[in-house]
């Protein structure tokens, strides 16, 4: 996948300039995923619910933010108006368990430790990174060493963390609404809010 330059590379001579780009930015990286692995993933993640496994979410800094606000758009949005029930669990959320794994372990455990005591197989883990290299992740950039080790990868080719990290805010958004949408009647769906 051929990486966009970087960004910003050159003054803005003001904010409108600025977000022309920015925003042309976030659509080449968005649309730079490729759709066969967002198919997959979106089968990935109904085919959990629907066995009732839990969902664990993680990553670090912004990535956790985004992970954080996963759990809102499954738990609360698949479910609203559907069947569907998802268990998330964001590990990113757990900010004592991560500081004492840190200080006690190492920080390059702080996610598989928590996995190691609650996940189950069958259960589905979503790393985000925008490097794709962080430590505790490796189970955006160039994909780093999370796109050839996952089983399935949406990786942004965006060289901009910011970027990157709204491309995985609606590439979440997407999932989980896409989710939400194949299980509603048809009929109904003009008259919901998404």
């Amino acid at each position: 996948m051929r990486m966009t330059a970087k960004f910003p590379s050159r003054k803005y001579p003001d904010a409108g300039a600025f977000v022309a780009d920015y925003v042309r930015l976030v659509a080449t990286g968005l649309t730079s995923v490729r759709s066969s692995e967002i198919d997959r993933a979106a089968a990935a993640l109904k085919q959990a619910i629907r066995d009732d496994r839990l969902i664990f979410a993680c990553g670090n800094g912004g990535s956790a933010a985004i992970a954080n606000h996963l759990t809102n758009d499954c738990s609360k949005g698949i479910a609203t108006d559907t069947t569907l029930r998802p268990r998330v669990v964001s590990l990113s959320a757990t900010l004592e368990l991560i500081t004492a794994i840190a200080n006690d372990i190492d920080y390059a455990e702080i996610f598989a430790f928590q996995l190691r005591n609650s996940a189950r197989p069958g259960d589905v883990l979503i790393t985000i990174s925008s490097s794709g290299d962080s430590e505790n992740i490796v189970s955006g950039f160039s994909g780093g060493r999370s796109a050839t080790t996952a089983d399935i990868s949406l990786h942004v080719a965006a060289e901009n963390y910011g970027v990157v990290e709204d491309a995985h805010q609606a590439l979440m958004h997407i999932l989980a609404q896409y989710v939400r949408m194949s299980e509603i009647p048809e009929a109904a769906l003009k008259t919901l809010r998404f």
